[in-house]
């Protein structure tokens, strides 16, 4: 497929999809998980291939979803030739007209929007072959979806990992938290919407492991080199065998509760505020009012 939002290479066993909308945090809008979800079947059905690299461009890995495309009700926008049909979930005109504060919401519709980049995400943790992550710079909001449904994560010391929108506006979808940190230590991010640096995101386990910054790509090649010496077969049996532990501990049933709470969370009296707020001084300055009270803007978890 034409790819607009990730770019996609193999070689030396290694599959490569980097997220290459640096001039926007690379933001996420509709078309990116369907483009890692193509590039995802591609790299499993590439016998040479045994393992994938996830990455980002540009200073961070990933922002969250593209709030200022939102707000120019160009969420619906999939690329040249693979346009929404209109009144489909994806329309924007259906966006812009379920997510506004003084619509008739219809959270069915809003599920069936978010649903279908759950699934995108999800295809790195659906892959047979592992799937490793480098985040370097940021990941926040929408973009811990990719890291943490990624199997190995591999995190720059200084950068920062967490879900700011727990504190208004947002629900994490593919509800990994729990999974990747267990029950308190999720809850300790996610009752207060802290991030962690990524020395701490290793030290609790979120991380497999973090690098000094100007180590960061080495240690990374160095993983992916090492996972790539297996067979493939043992890679896909591995990898499904720790799977099924959390596919019998309720990860679609958790998924579908995230993704629903997240369409609620915009339309509670406090997410519709904060839709004002950015409307009338821009995303950002509605953030630092959000995250104003915690005094840690920019900060991580203590």
């Amino acid at each position: 497929m034409d790819l607009h939002t990730i770019t996609y290479e193999a070689g030396d066993r290694v599959a490569r999809i980097t997220l290459n909308r640096p001039e926007r945090g690379n933001g996420i809008v509709p078309r990116m998980p369907v483009e890692i979800a193509a590039c995802v079947e591609r790299a499993n059905l590439d016998p040479g291939v045994h393992v994938i690299a996830l990455a980002g461009a540009g200073t961070g890995f990933c922002g969250g979803y593209d709030l200022v495309a939102s707000a120019e009700g160009d969420m619906g926008d999939l690329g040249e030739g693979f346009e929404a049909p209109p009144g489909s979930p994806l329309d924007p005109a259906v966006i812009a007209a379920n997510h506004a504060p003084e619509s008739n919401w219809d959270p069915v519709t809003d599920f069936q929007f978010m649903w279908r980049n759950v699934r995108g995400f999800m295809s790195l943790f659906h892959s047979e072959k592992p799937v490793v992550c480098k985040v370097h710079g940021y990941c926040v909001a929408g973009g811990t979806d990719m890291a943490l449904c990624s199997d190995l994560l591999v995190i720059g010391a200084d950068a920062k990992i967490g879900y700011p929108p727990a504190r208004v506006w947002g629900s994490p979808t593919t509800a990994l938290w729990a999974a990747r940190l267990g029950p308190m230590r999720a809850k300790r991010l996610l009752l207060t919407g802290d991030s962690l640096s990524g020395e701490q995101a290793a030290e609790w386990g979120l991380a497999t492991e973090a690098a000094p910054p100007e180590q960061l790509d080495e240690r990374f090649e160095a993983l992916l080199e090492r996972v790539a010496r297996l067979p493939v077969n043992q890679l896909v049996m591995m990898k499904m065998l720790v799977n099924q532990s959390l596919y019998s501990q309720g990860l679609q049933q958790t998924q579908l509760l995230g993704t629903f709470f997240d369409g609620v969370a915009r339309h509670t009296a406090e997410g519709h505020e904060f839709v004002r707020r950015a409307a009338a001084g821009g995303f950002k300055q509605a953030v630092e009012e959000r995250d104003r009270p915690f005094g840690d803007f920019g900060r991580e978890a203590g």
